[in-house]
């Protein structure tokens, strides 16, 4: 295959799942990395794509944000091996804001059966998963809901947030970075973040490598406003180092 069919591939691959990534297209091509890099990079100059860590994302869909069962199905094998890792950070006992997300909704179906919970979470499939959990006492956040995340939002969950303090959260996000912080494509949903972060003693944070380095248009908080980043090995050591010297603990999973 010519470089120009590779690349017109990649582009409907883009443009067909939301974003590619350069070690998949590598093995589906199978060329080396550096040369998807230099197919992403002629994308990128053509106005086509957009290079983000890892991968690209079509132009202008840079706060595409895909359904949530489009999104549990992404980077599965990351997101449970990120999930199982973070189950280190769960209290003995005590209580726990799930955040909505994919990564941080594979928590709720691993929380072990001998442990005294107290769950807080916006999410409804969380809940979902929850509600027939003998050993957690469930609470669920009202408020408006996004069909794209099966989350509350608005002010019944933001004024619920308010009158908790949890031990620890476990917070999803779209994109991380310590120039930009976390953001997401939607303000509702940042501003239920941002209480749900505020609402706990502890911040850990469950991101898969991709999303290193991609800005949304709402911002929600600081990487330093995170105690522990749970991701996976496909972030750069370099740039885990940079972010623990930032004051933020990194696990790669």
């Amino acid at each position: 295959m010519y470089a120009p069919e590779r690349q017109q591939e990649i582009l409907r691959l883009a443009r067909d799942g939301g974003r590619v990534d350069v070690l998949s297209l590598a093995e589906e091509f199978q060329v080396t990395a550096e040369t998807i890099r230099r197919d992403l990079k002629a994308l990128d100059r053509a106005g086509l794509v957009r290079r983000v860590h890892g991968g690209a994302i079509p132009a202008g869909r840079l706060d595409f944000e895909p359904d949530l069962t489009e999104r549990e199905s992404t980077a599965a094998d990351q997101k449970d091996r990120i999930a199982r890792a973070a189950l280190a950070a769960l209290p003995d006992e005590g209580s726990v804001i799930l955040d909505a997300g994919s990564t941080v909704g594979r928590i709720a179906a691993a929380l072990p059966l001998d442990r005294p919970l107290t769950v807080v979470t916006h999410a409804l499939t969380t809940a979902a998963r929850l509600a027939d959990h003998p050993g957690i006492a469930l609470h669920l956040v009202g408020g408006r809901v996004r069909h794209r995340t099966r989350a509350a939002v608005d002010a019944w969950a933001l004024r619920a947030y308010e009158e908790i303090r949890a031990d620890v959260v476990f917070l999803g996000t779209n994109g991380f970075s310590l120039t930009h912080g976390l953001t997401t494509p939607d303000l509702a949903e940042a501003a239920v973040k941002r209480a749900a972060t505020g609402a706990a003693r502890r911040v850990v944070l469950l991101a898969d490598s991709a999303k290193h380095g991609q800005d949304h248009f709402a911002r929600f908080g600081d990487l330093t406003d995170v105690d522990l980043l749970v991701t996976d090995e496909g972030l750069d050591p370099k740039d885990a180092a940079a972010i623990e010297a930032a004051g933020t603990e990194v696990v790669r999973a």
